[in-house]
């Protein structure tokens, strides 16, 4: 049976975008209908980033448990609990979950479990257990997410050949994982697992780690990586993967190099999940990887549909997939009339969750110097910090681009333990035009 509602603002997709986009307009006044096929919160965040944080938090656990002699303390016998694992990742989801579901309750919002699609520029078509919804909308927001690019010459099995959604956590721990890609979340891989005591092999198609950081960064990282047991196939790039009569994979490379595992995991990319929702059949313009075009309202050509998050082609970060929810909301209810300050994404900070933890904001180095733009870099080692000393973690640095005429800061790069918490000060000074001095002076 077809029903049909009105309301003000439909948003398809219930991740960081969508949730932050459905609460702030039903906290505004707006007639909020959400529709989410799997998990209110996002598949993305709860089942990507929630079980990879939390695992990597454990292995760093695990890590700083190993080498606890070097505070004074007797060597700890720390092993890693599978099960136990599995338990906590399942406790952190279900609690985030829960609180996603209980705040939009308590706004009102309308919440349909199922598969929404556009049928107009204005007809939303939600198809739930109990049937199919016809909804009239003032405003859309697509919010759908990415899922893991697979490239045509591999078939994830599940079993020996991974996807990243495949590995949080896995049964076992493989005994030799091979990481193709070496972006942030093959990084991350690798980190987490090589702390778990698996061998990995890390496949770098190009001639650095972290292909679009600082090169003063990845090579801090790929240096703790080769001390950490880590293989890294520099400058090839996967082209074929088999299983061996072992039971293991081969993974050849461009280059006539193979490497050897017992499991493989790919770590290329995503893709946006665009299909199958009629945008073309509203008129909605895509590029050409699939991702909904937006100006910096976060609004499609077609200007009542908005794309929120990962779909939405920008920096694929939850934090700023939370920021254009809340934009767009605000825009939808006409609060852009009045004083309103658009997303700068190149201010929004984003931290690696490796060890050592990585972190960075606004302009880098290398960016300045290929754009010929004069900068000054302040750099500080970690270990010139009594602090870094006692917690016999003196690795790293924080470095500091500023504009050498005003010494407004322009952007930053941390190395070292929480460099995820203390990137917020770089990145304060960065969006507030802050001198160097001011940070200096705060302290």
């Amino acid at each position: 049976m077809t029903t049909e509602r009105h309301t003000r603002l439909v948003v398809i997709g219930g991740g960081p975008g969508g949730h932050s986009a459905a609460s702030t307009a039903a906290r505004l006044g707006a007639d909020v209908t959400l529709i989410e096929k799997d998990v209110y919160g996002g598949a993305a965040h709860l089942w990507d980033c929630i079980p990879s944080k939390t695992m990597i938090a454990t292995g760093g656990a695990l890590t700083f448990a190993q080498r606890i002699t070097g505070m004074g303390l007797e060597q700890l016998d720390a092993h890693l609990d599978q099960s136990a694992q599995r338990r906590r990742v399942d406790r952190i989801e279900g609690y985030l979950n829960g609180q996603v579901v209980q705040l939009l309750e308590s706004q009102g919002v309308r919440m349909l479990k199922g598969v929404g699609r556009l049928k107009g520029p204005h007809e939303v078509v939600a198809e739930t257990a109990t049937g199919v919804e016809e909804i009239d909308a003032d405003a859309v927001v697509i919010a759908t997410g990415t899922r893991p690019r697979i490239p045509s010459w591999a078939e994830p099995d599940g079993d020996r050949i991974l996807t990243t959604r495949q590995a949080y956590p896995p049964p076992s721990i493989p005994e030799h994982l091979v990481v193709i890609g070496s972006g942030v979340t093959g990084v991350e891989f690798v980190h987490m697992f090589s702390a778990f005591g698996a061998k990995v092999t890390l496949i770098v198609s190009r001639q650095q780690v972290l292909p679009n950081k600082d090169p003063e960064v990845a090579a801090a990282l790929e240096d703790n990586l080769l001390r950490r047991g880590v293989r890294l196939f520099k400058g090839a790039r996967a082209e074929m993967i088999q299983r061996t009569d072992d039971g293991g994979v081969a993974v050849a490379c461009d280059d006539g190099r193979a490497a050897l595992g017992s499991h493989a995991l790919f770590c290329i990319g995503s893709i946006p999940n665009s299909d199958g929702l009629g945008l073309e059949s509203a008129g909605v313009d895509l590029d050409r990887g699939g991702y909904v075009v937006v100006n910096q309202h976060c609004q499609s050509n077609v200007p009542h549909i908005y794309a929120a998050g990962d779909v939405s082609g920008k920096l694929p970060l939850s934090s700023v997939a939370s920021m254009q929810g809340r934009k767009i909301a605000e825009h939808a209810m006409g609060l852009h009339t009045r004083e309103h300050q658009h997303i700068d994404y190149d201010k929004a900070a984003s931290a690696i969750f490796t060890e050592p933890e990585i972190a960075d904001v606004g302009l880098a180095e290398t960016e300045a110097f290929a754009s010929g733009r004069k900068i000054r870099v302040t750099k500080v080692p970690y270990q010139s910090t009594a602090k870094a000393l006692i917690n016999d973690d003196p690795g790293g640095f924080v470095k500091i681009v500023s504009d050498p005429a005003t010494g407004v800061v322009l952007g930053g790069s941390i190395v070292g333990r929480h460099a995820a918490e203390l990137i917020s000060v770089i990145a304060l000074a960065v969006t507030a035009h802050l001198k160097v001095s001011d940070i200096v002076e705060s302290c």
